[in-house]
């Protein structure tokens, strides 16, 4: 018996491309219009900030979030995960700024606190801290330590919409938030992404960064009109605050994400009762189950050997393969990061053996998909299946 376990299934269902369908019968503009900002406005007072700002995707969030930092803070340090999806460092690097990496927590798969607070300094810009998997990484400690030492929190949520610290949703505790809308993640926009704060000049900065760093983007008229009277003999239209992107969405992008955020609450809970019961139904012996789950929301079910043993590993891979389950090793962005080349000649040659934390994960880790219409009896299948690999 195979199980035909994809990654992400009917994440995009009949009654969002009806929804599209609909939109599309009056010849609609279809570049960024009333749409987006009605998703913009509605996300918000999900999440609970102030602004949000539509973007191509969550890696474009990252690269918005670093390019307002530089911009703000100037060059400096950025405290990174070792475990995180590629664009997060990247855009460490695209913008000038230094990544300064830590290691993981086994227990929610997020910076290791005390490494975080170990490596602040006078030329930390940021802290930027991805909620892997749908984890929580915040504590009270770490968020006492960057008010100390004045350094801002970027909150990369991509993996964990909806997740929570003491009830309060992550994204809504930092300088700014990131979010991801790809088909694989909590609600899909196809790909998509946003970036979200609580603070109005980081929000106009934010636009401006979206679209060529055009003033005209900006809602804030009287900063507008400082940049048209600064600059008197530029076209009102065309005044060019940053060398920006083009990072625009579009109507239809929008669409899907209003229609999806009326039912994610919802398929949400489903997805939290699906991996509780994925990590019950498991073998601790064999597998980590004791993942600290207070607060979190995970759109992938974290499967990770308790013991570094290669043999068993082969044969777990094997069983996954027998039953088409697809999976990724390494969890999401495919491990340790310092093993990439692009980071060669940025860290040391074996400057990834500092961190075993993060290496288990890279050779015994994997995530395996968790989506809203899953069967109890398949989960129930999927742990015996694993469980009877010796």
């Amino acid at each position: 018996m195979t199980l035909d376990w994809p990654l992400m299934h009917n994440n995009i269902p009949r009654e969002d491309l009806d929804a599209v369908i609909e939109f599309l019968q009056d010849d609609p503009i279809l570049t960024q219009s009333k749409n987006v900002r009605a998703f913009e406005e509605e996300w918000s007072r999900w999440l609970g900030v102030k602004y949000s700002v539509f973007l191509n995707s969550g890696s474009s969030a990252n690269l918005v979030s670093m390019s307002v930092l530089k911009q703000l803070k100037g060059e400096g340090e950025v405290i990174v995960p070792t475990l995180t999806w590629v664009s997060d460092i990247a855009s460490v690097l695209q913008c000038g700024l230094t990544p300064v990496f830590v290691d993981i927590h086994p227990k929610t798969l997020c910076m290791d606190e005390d490494q975080v607070i170990a490596r602040l300094n006078k030329n930390t810009r940021a802290v930027f801290m991805t909620y892997a998997q749908g984890f929580n990484g915040l504590s009270d400690k770490l968020l006492a330590a960057l008010e100390e030492h004045n350094v801002p929190l970027i909150e990369d949520v991509c993996e964990s919409h909806g997740a929570t610290f003491k009830n309060q949703k992550l994204g809504s505790f930092g300088f700014i938030s990131n979010f991801s809308f790809y088909y694989a993640h909590h609600m899909s926009t196809i790909e998509g992404g946003m970036v979200c704060t609580n603070d109005e000049s980081i929000y106009q900065m934010c636009r401006m960064f979206r679209s060529h760093g055009m003033v005209r983007e900006m809602t804030d008229d009287a900063v507008k009109q400082k940049y048209i009277k600064e600059n008197p003999e530029l076209n009102p239209e065309f005044v060019f605050a940053f060398p920006a992107y083009n990072l625009r969405n579009n109507e239809i992008g929008a669409v899907l994400g209003r229609n999806q955020l009326k039912r994610l609450d919802a398929n949400n809970e489903k997805r939290r009762h699906n991996f509780e019961l994925f990590l019950n139904g498991l073998d601790p012996e064999k597998y980590r189950t004791d993942f600290d789950l207070e607060g979190s929301c995970n759109y992938a079910f974290n499967l990770v050997l308790k013991h570094a043993d290669s043999a068993f590993c082969e044969k777990v891979m094997s069983a996954l393969r027998e039953h088409k389950v697809e999976f990724r090793r390494g969890s999401a962005g495919g491990g340790n990061q310092l093993r990439q080349p692009y980071l060669r000649g940025i860290v040391g040659h074996d400057e990834y053996k500092n961190f075993p934390q993060v290496e288990h994960i890279h050779f015994y880790g994997f995530y395996i998909g968790n989506y809203p219409d899953l069967e109890a009896d398949k989960i129930r299948k999927l742990c015996d299946i694993l469980n009877a690999v010796e």
